[in-house]
């Protein structure tokens, strides 16, 4: 085997300045009960025995801590009310309450919401979370305000405002996007006071269904594309990759993306339509780096472990031609993957990465 001779960050930073690494980067994204159940079969205590002991190469993020006014409980910042939803292997926040529902115009909406502030959140302490993780990879700032968007406005509503409330989707996005930039600036300074600058930052907005897009190419050209450049160009002002995900079918708009600016695409769900490795890795390999890539849809969760290290030598040979592929699951591993499975990803990639 191999000697490593760079760090998780120094590995990271290489691919994604299209240099040769040592070894393909892996990351790691889970949901907690998948996380426990592998500590548990691993037989470590903590996400870093983890990370070290399948060669790891996390990401660390920094953000703000809240210091604003308390929200009532069950609320968020945004007075948006969650429900917890038990299923057989974890639980989630289902949103219950959408504060913006019930009106039907800009004025009313100033009339009676307050927006949460930047100010609510204080970043003083982000050079002491960098501190000690200098070899790590640091994530931080960012934004995915269509999301919020959905919450706010609850999902069925928030798709019809693109048609018949639009003055509604600028409004209520450049406040989002505002308050995101300003989120983001604030990380960026304070992480500058540090010894290891931000390397990436979170530019999302899922996109895409299974089949095909959520939204028509125009309305992602008017209500997104100029506002995520916004957050593009200030990403990289400061010297900072632009990390884009959005699930699905998303390869009409991949081209846009690209002219956007956005530096990584996120996560490679190559089951959907039109998400062909080969194709993708062709058509814009030249100028995209690929996260993710290993299905944790069928394959992780339901394939043998065969399956698993088969994909995973597929994703190196296929994303990973010439370089530009960082390897980690397509979206977050749930607990109904058997442990076996997610080690069989990990230990492949360790041992068929190397460049």
């Amino acid at each position: 085997m191999p000697r490593e001779t760079m760090t998780p960050r120094e590995r990271w930073e290489a691919v994604l300045r299209r240099q040769k690494p040592d070894r393909i980067p892996m990351d790691y994204w889970a949901t907690p009960e998948a996380t426990r159940k592998l500590q548990a079969h691993l037989g470590v205590n903590s996400t870093e025995e983890l990370h070290a002991k399948l060669h790891i190469d996390a990401t660390l993020s920094v953000g703000g801590n809240y210091v604003g006014p308390p929200a009532p409980e069950g609320e968020d910042v945004f007075g948006i009310r969650y429900r917890t939803v038990e299923y057989a292997t974890g639980v989630y926040a289902e949103a219950i309450y959408n504060p913006l529902a019930r009106y039907r115009s800009v004025e009313e909406i100033e009339a009676n919401y307050c927006w949460p502030k930047a100010d609510w959140w204080d970043y003083s302490h982000i050079p002491d979370q960098i501190r000690g993780n200098e070899r790590r990879p640091i994530a931080g700032g960012g934004s995915e305000p269509f999301l919020r968007y959905c919450q706010l406005r609850g999902l069925e509503q928030a798709f019809v405002d693109l048609v018949e409330n639009p003055e509604i989707v600028h409004y209520c996005l450049d406040k989002l996007f505002d308050l995101a930039y300003t989120n983001t600036l604030r990380i960026y300074e304070q992480a500058a006071r540090s010894t290891a600058s931000i390397l990436s930052s979170y530019v999302a907005e899922d996109m895409g269904s299974q089949e095909s897009l959520l939204f028509s190419p125009g309305q992602i050209h008017t209500f997104l594309l100029p506002r995520m450049r916004r957050m593009i160009d200030l990403a990289h002002s400061a010297g900072v990759f632009v990390f884009h995900h959005s699930d699905g079918a998303v390869r009409p708009i991949i081209p846009d993306m690209i002219e956007a600016g956005i530096d990584v695409l996120n996560p490679i769900q190559w089951r959907c339509n039109g998400m062909e490795r080969e194709a993708l890795k062709r058509d814009f390999g030249d100028r995209l780096v690929f996260h993710g890539g290993v299905d944790n849809q069928q394959t992780l969760p339901f394939g043998s472990v065969d399956d698993v290290r088969n994909e995973v030598k597929e994703n190196i040979r296929i994303l990973g031609a010439g370089g530009g592929y960082i390897l980690a699951p397509c979206h977050n591993i749930q607990a109904v993957s058997p442990a076996e499975n997610v080690v069989a990803m990990y230990e492949t990639g360790y041992h068929e990465g190397w460049t």
